[in-house]
């Protein structure tokens, strides 16, 4: 793997949008900036980046964890890959290899992880969803975190994201569950 960078981004909640005190909420999430082998061209074997995506997991799941206050209870993945690279490299980062290690690290992982990922331009977003790790149908704990790198990713770039949460959106109120008729 050829990492450019690794970016970091805390963010501590304390109301909401409104101005209304919540319980504090601590999101963290963890932008890492690589060089896409196959930029520019068309693999069909894609594994080395599912074993891209298992390295990164293990590694930075852990320093997420300690950024966080309290044990995490959601977590999301994205990858927004550079404009010669193609949507499916970014599935190859994100799904095969990259959950197992993340689940061990945050202690569970029932739910399958949420995740989006996209072809972007430099300096472009990716939404970054959150969902509780061990109930997929928690309403409260479904989130998303907007993500960036100014200078990333370039043409030939993947930037990888691992988001975690110890809690909540601020002020859930939409139903614990999908409604029974």
């Amino acid at each position: 793997m050829d990492a450019r960078k690794t970016v970091f981004t805390k963010e501590i909640i304390t109301a909401d949008e409104m101005g209304v005190v919540c319980d504090r909420i601590t999101r963290v999430a963890a932008m890492a900036v690589f060089r896409n082998p196959f930029a520019g061209m068309h693999q069909d074997d894609l594994s080395p980046l599912f074993d891209v995506g298992a390295q990164l997991g293990q590694s930075l799941t852990k320093e997420l964890v300690n950024m966080l206050e309290r044990p995490p209870v959601c977590y999301g993945k994205a990858a927004l890959v550079g404009s010669a690279g193609t949507m499916e490299h970014g599935a190859a980062v994100l799904h095969p290899a990259l959950g197992k290690p993340v689940r061990a690290t945050v202690g569970g992982g029932k739910s399958l992880m949420p995740s989006n990922h996209k072809v972007g331009a430099l300096a472009g977003s990716i939404d970054l969803p959150l969902g509780h790790k061990d109930e997929a149908w928690s309403f409260d704990h479904i989130d998303t975190m907007t993500l960036w790198v100014p200078d990333a990713p370039r043409a030939d770039e993947i930037v990888l994201c691992i988001g975690l949460s110890d809690g909540t959106r601020a002020h859930p109120r939409v139903g614990k569950g999908p409604s029974p008729s």
